[in-house]
């Protein structure tokens, strides 16, 4: 048996993204964690790193050959479904996968017999957090949101004083509270607008308060199961867009970034509302994956509503690439940290990070929830 642990790195191959799931600060530890690390050429060109800037990283370009003898194999973006041919049975797979999205794949995977543990699945309690790439990208998200919605807007976020007079300050308003909107109140505060944020959680009026922002009330409470939100009733949707339509319609740039993985985003803006927003106004759409929360909203499109500009990026953390590797790398290596001992692989099943995040193994399923999808095929 080997004494090392053979770990293989995909350049990625989806369109739009220039991540790359591991950079030469974390490969200097997987290696002394015992892993063999070797790499697909060029995997991260995009973030304009050459394969020289990898020390002790075996590169090669034929990909099933680098996949044939891989015992981990980590990327970002779901794996085509030759790539999972091309892996050893009972190989592991760590990527986000959205198995409800990709039941072809899920199949696969079972076929294959291989372990994958999707990244999306990372369980969000705190000994997780270091694990947790949903949450490390999202922050980054919600950070470039703001230097979007500033580029779009004809107006600045602070107060400035000129000889000429006063202008400013940008009312920002945020809607959706998790990681990516707190970032985003954060960065608006600190670009000096005056910051509003809203959740239907009000568990997080502290945070949004905290970091300078005021809490829009509604006197909701949709608080749902694993930290998300839960759908509002017809009665509730109402009340809420009742409240939240003057805050709307005073604000300058709207974030909105409630999204549900894997599932269609919920509408938060209404057309009518839009309607009624300010001349120059920007919405920046954070869940466009998802659809959107607006209305009005074209996925992978910035588009004028009249006098409104929706912009609506997608893969917003391929757009800070370099950041956004390092921290997906990081994710990656405290996970795989949790069943790499001693130079070989030895997967605790009782440890509930594993447990949760691991979506197949040895040919099943691990919980019968995963995604109906492959249930039906």
């Amino acid at each position: 048996m080997s004494m090392y642990v053979n770990v293989a790195i995909l350049k990625e191959t989806h369109p739009h993204e220039r991540r790359v799931a591991l950079v030469p600060s974390v490969a200097a530890k997987l290696i002394k964690l015992g892993g063999r690390v070797h790499m697909q050429s060029h995997a991260a060109d995009a973030i304009r790193l050459t394969d020289a800037d990898f020390k002790d990283v075996v590169f090669i370009d034929d990909r099933d050959a680098l996949l044939r003898e891989a015992d981990v194999v980590l990327a970002v973006q779901p794996p085509a479904l030759d790539v999972v041919n091309a892996m050893k049975e009972g190989a592991i797979l760590m990527s986000f996968i959205y198995a409800e999205k990709e039941p072809a794949l899920v199949r696969r995977l079972l076929e294959r017999k291989i372990t994958c543990f999707a990244m999306e699945r990372v369980p969000r309690i705190s000994r997780a957090q270091a694990m947790d790439a949903l949450s490390s990208q999202s922050a980054l998200a919600g950070y470039y949101a703001v230097q979007l919605g500033a580029t779009h807007l004809a107006r600045i976020l602070p107060k400035i004083t000129t000889a000429a007079g006063a202008i400013g300050p940008a009312k920002v308003l945020v809607i959706g509270l998790g990681v990516a909107g707190l970032e985003a109140i954060a960065t608006a505060h600190r670009l000096g607008a005056v910051v509003e944020g809203y959740d239907v959680r009000p568990e997080t009026r502290e945070q949004a308060q905290s970091l300078g922002a005021k809490f829009v009330e509604t006197g909701i409470d949709a608080r749902g199961e694993g930290g998300y939100a839960r759908a509002l009733n017809p009665q509730e949707a109402t009340k809420v867009a009742a409240a939240l339509t003057a805050h709307i319609q005073q604000s300058d740039l709207i974030i909105t970034t409630a999204a549900i993985p894997g599932r269609p985003s919920p509408k938060l803006i209404s057309s009518e509302q839009v309607a009624g927003m300010k001349a120059g106004a920007v919405i920046v759409d954070l869940s466009a994956e998802g659809g959107g929360n607006c209305e009005d909203t074209r996925p992978g499109e910035t588009t004028r509503i009249g006098r409104i500009t929706i912009v609506a990026p997608l893969n917003v953390p391929s757009l800070l690439a370099e950041d956004a590797s390092e921290l997906y790398a990081k994710n990656q290596y405290n996970l795989l940290a949790l069943m790499m001992k001693d130079n070989v692989i030895a997967i605790d099943w009782k440890d509930e990070v594993l447990a949760k995040t691991a979506l197949t193994h040895d040919g099943r399923l691990t919980d019968a929830e995963t995604t109906p999808a492959t249930k039906a095929a």
